[in-house]
């Protein structure tokens, strides 16, 4: 067909044809991501179906599939078989979290881990530098972790109810780290990861990275739903699911035992490889019953525990647990080498003087305690449903009349003093109706900063 017919013929995408250069397939790729970047094409546009592009190009079809692909690869589109190719839900955006401190500006978006906690850190570290063997502490050896940190994981691991070998452990720095470690070593470019509508916003941004494409699936009060993420899986090839069962980041939705074992009999009917990131254990264990065991005993061939201490002990030693069924060993063991070399054992060994020396339990206690607290202040201004929103999150789900956008909103509470994270930062979908803001309790130097805070989001809010 003549390329001057699609003159006037409607069509999502008309690509200049006079810009492509060999190869061209791959300049064809690099448009389409053009198209996105500057807002041309937005997530879940429908492109044109491949030979109708073809024709439209005078191109040949292989080299429009060829095109695809790449894109595809580069988590900028998705197929849905039966249904066509759409621009993915976050190919043109960063979402990425950080903490961007200012002064004169109190912290509700950043959700650090209550660190004045932290002086309760520091006789251990002088501990760990008195020991005889501190120098060995230093080396290049045991890149996975020295067999005694590997027991104080193992035991710290053991109380949220993972039973694994040594050689299934290993030691990494922070659950980021982590998350990191696992796409390297187990997920190809392409590959597709089934997660929560709303999901954790650095994940968001590391599938962009490792050019993984994200299968948003919806969910209720009890997490996500078995029969979408089944209907997902006979749609199109998901090769992985990625879940914060405790307390997701950011609904602080938990999920319950009866949802666990449905979601494992999904899992392994796909055969899926679970990424279980469990950084908030520590606020479940022996607190709220009824919660089960996490997903790892269920199926512990199929996933990988990552089990962070940056919550739970103290973010600024970046340290975290992974344990993982046989079959993934040496693809870790070997991510781990070649992303990290190795995690600093002295932080390692920092973090397994608390636990061996029980000191761990002032630290979870006293964290729980200032939770409890922050989340009783949260009350005076706002409401939250602890039967399915975890009681002690150190964030609140806050959901907001849908006419602020994103910026907007953003812009305006830093210009009365408060930083805040709109939920289209952890949007893992073209649109959702409902607006949220993540409220950050953990992160204001004190509890009286953090009630100022609130009073101005709150008065903000209903103005």
């Amino acid at each position: 067909m003549p390329t001057n017919s699609f003159d006037h013929y409607p069509m999502s995408w008309k690509p200049d044809k006079d810009l492509l250069k060999r190869p061209v397939y791959q300049s064809l790729a690099a448009l389409l991501e053009q198209d996105i970047a500057n807002g041309f094409l937005v997530p879940g546009t429908k492109l044109p179906p491949q030979r109708e592009l073809a024709d439209f190009l005078d191109l040949n079809f292989t080299t429009i599939t060829r095109a695809y692909k790449l894109a595809e690869s580069r988590g900028l589109i998705y197929a849905v078989t039966g249904s066509g190719t759409f621009v993915a839900p976050n190919a043109a955006r960063s979402v990425t979290i950080t903490a961007d401190h200012r002064e004169n500006l109190i912290d509700l978006a950043f959700v650090a881990s209550f660190e004045q906690t932290n002086t309760l850190v520091t006789d251990a570290i002088r501990n760990v530098t008195d020991k005889r063997y501190v120098d060995q502490l230093l080396n290049y050896q045991d890149p996975t972790g020295i067999p005694h940190q590997k027991a104080a994981a193992l035991n710290w691991m053991d109380r949220f109810g993972i039973q694994a070998a040594p050689d299934n452990v290993a030691i990494v720095s922070g659950a980021q780290n982590a998350l990191a470690v696992v796409m390297a070593a187990l997920f190809e470019p392409g590959s597709r990861i089934a997660t929560d509508q709303f999901t954790y916003a650095n994940f968001i941004e590391l599938a962009r990275i490792f050019h993984v494409q994200l299968i948003p699936i919806a969910g209720d009060g009890a997490g996500m739903s078995p029969r979408e993420l089944d209907r997902q899986c006979r749609l199109s090839a998901i090769h992985g699911i990625f879940l914060m069962p405790s307390c997701c980041n950011p609904t602080t939705v938990m999920m319950t035992e009866e949802r666990k074992n449905e979601l494992a009999d999904v899992i392994r009917k796909h055969g899926l490889i679970l990424i279980e990131d469990d950084i908030h254990a520590f606020l479940t264990a022996d607190v709220l019953p009824g919660y089960g065991q996490p997903l790892f005993s269920m199926l512990p061939d199929q996933t990988v525990y990552i089990c962070g201490t940056s919550k739970s002990i103290c973010s600024g030693l970046r340290v975290a647990y992974i344990a993982f069924g046989d079959a993934f060993r040496d693809k870790i063991i070997q991510a781990v080498f070649n992303i990290n070399v190795k995690t600093s054992s002295f932080d390692a060994e920092v973090i397994t003087e608390l636990i061996t020396s029980g000191q761990v339990q002032q630290i979870v206690l006293e964290k729980k305690r200032l939770a409890e607290e922050a989340n009783e202040i949260y009350r005076r201004y706002f409401s939250f449903n602890p039967i399915t929103e975890h009681p002690l999150s150190f964030y609140r789900w806050l959901k907001i009349p849908g006419h602020h956008s994103a910026t907007q909103l953003e812009s305006a509470l830093k210009e009365r003093g408060v930083r805040v994270f709109h939920s289209d930062r952890f949007l893992n979908a073209s649109t959702s109706a409902d607006k949220y803001l993540r409220v950050g309790l953990s992160s204001t130097d004190t509890l009286e900063e953090l009630e100022i805070g609130l009073k101005i989001l709150k008065e903000y809010l209903d103005g």
